[in-house]
């Protein structure tokens, strides 16, 4: 999976560690597990705080809209604090962003259940909580594995991002029973004393030696003018608007059925705690979406592997539009089947095609810019999800305006050959 051939390379002296030299397979191994970890906290902690709305909601008796407000300052945070961290890691390399990224998340946690004010709340879970998943996140993580991985570099990229699943699935059960048990402030403060306490070992790794890599060849370096930096290169090129082509729609798609999923379900007839539970069903299949999406690009062609995705997803706001008219079981279970598994699944392939198209410097900033632009998009789409109930006292506007953000989404897979592999790297 990682690199062939590498038996005759060494590391370059101007980035090695002082440590001896690790096997190549060891280390592309360590690389992938330490990219998911650190996904697995980042994802995880940020959605604890679906189960901590309640407890603030009966202790400071905050509107609800407040409080959903502080979530989505975190997500936009987050997202465009993407660009910084990747430049954080090609100017300082990862250890000074990993480390400063886990600092942000236990600080802002730690200082969370100390808070007695919304304003409070906001600064430590909406803005040290977004900048520190963002230094933690998909960015650097996929600028590390491309470095190690080269035949399978989308199947490791999907590997990384089934983090993101696995750590709501674990964490967000973990702190409502810590709430339970000792309630929210104790919560808050158990789970940023935990990140801090991981913050000496994230920085004794061999982040020197990760980053690195064992190219089989030269990495194809961008070529910016004097007056050009990688972005501003990037920018130039059609296959980036391309790229942010795919993220922006699927986002605003995606975000305008996840929000009001549950709301919509028990609207139509089902009780609130089946409608819970297909919600957190779907989530518990993307897992299985996203880690098997890189494969399925590897082993069948990017074009085919998003094609399938885009039509799962296309076909399971199909099914919930149907509900609308008549609610059944089976049309819940097929569109909790189709929509989770194809849930996420975009991600690893664009962030595989980036790390191919703008290899080399700037290649995270690059890609930082990219998942920036999908976060702007789940922040409107959040917002159109409510706007258009609002105006038509319904979902199924939502719904149809969601499909055409899909097939928006899917179409550069289908008229531009200029984002699958073979394309030409940036220059």
């Amino acid at each position: 999976m990682f690199m062939s051939k590498y038996s005759p390379y060494m590391l370059r002296n101007s980035v090695a560690d002082s440590a001896p030299a690790r096997s190549p397979l060891a280390m592309a191994v360590g690389v992938l597990v330490l990219c998911f970890a650190f996904n697995f906290l980042g994802r995880g902690v940020g959605d604890t705080y679906m189960v901590f709305l309640l407890p603030l909601e009966t202790e400071f008796g905050w509107h609800r809209s407040q409080m959903t407000a502080i979530y989505s300052a975190l997500m936009i945070v987050s997202g465009l604090a993407a660009p910084l961290g990747g430049m954080v890691f090609d100017r300082w390399g990862p250890r000074i962003l990993y480390a400063g990224g886990l600092g942000l998340l236990g600080v802002g946690y730690f200082l969370a259940g100390k808070v007695d004010a919304l304003w409070q709340l906001a600064l430590c879970i909406g803005v040290l909580g977004g900048l520190g998943i963002a230094a933690i996140g998909m960015v650097p993580a996929a600028a590390l594995i491309s470095r190690w991985f080269e035949r399978r570099l989308s199947t490791a990229i999907g590997l990384a991002y089934a983090g993101f699943g696995c750590g709501s699935l674990l964490l967000v059960p973990l702190a409502q029973a810590l709430i339970d048990a000792h309630g929210w402030r104790y919560a808050y403060q158990a789970i940023g004393a935990a990140l801090l306490v991981l913050l000496p070992v994230a920085v004794a790794m061999p982040w020197t030696t990760m980053r690195a890599g064992l190219p089989s060849r030269p990495p194809a370096a961008p070529r910016p003018s004097r007056n050009r930096g990688p972005v501003r290169a990037a920018l130039r090129r059609r296959t980036f608007w391309l790229l942010v082509q795919v993220m922006f729609f699927t986002a605003v798609g995606m975000y305008l059925i996840i929000v009001q999923s549950v709301a919509y379900l028990v609207d139509v007839g089902f009780a609130p705690l089946q409608a819970a539970g297909a919600f957190g069903a779907a989530g518990a299949l993307s897992v299985l979406g996203v880690s098997s999406a890189g494969w399925l690009a590897d082993r069948f062609g990017h074009r085919r592997a998003a094609t399938v995705s885009f039509a799962g997803t296309f076909l399971g706001i199909a099914l919930l539009f149907a509900m609308s008219f008549r609610a059944s079981v089976w049309l819940l279970s097929a569109y909790v089947l189709l929509f989770g598994i194809c849930q996420g699944a975009r991600g690893p392939l664009i962030a595989g095609l980036s790390a191919r198209l703008f290899r080399g410097p700037g290649q995270a900033t690059v890609y930082g810019v990219i998942f920036a632009c999908m976060s702007v998009g789940s922040g409107i789409g959040a917002l159109l999800s409510g706007a258009l109930h609002d105006l038509t006292g319904g979902y199924r506007a939502g719904f149809v305006v969601a499909m055409v953000c899909v097939l928006l989404a899917a179409t550069p897979f289908w008229t531009s050959d200029a984002i699958l592999p073979g394309a030409r790297p940036a220059e």
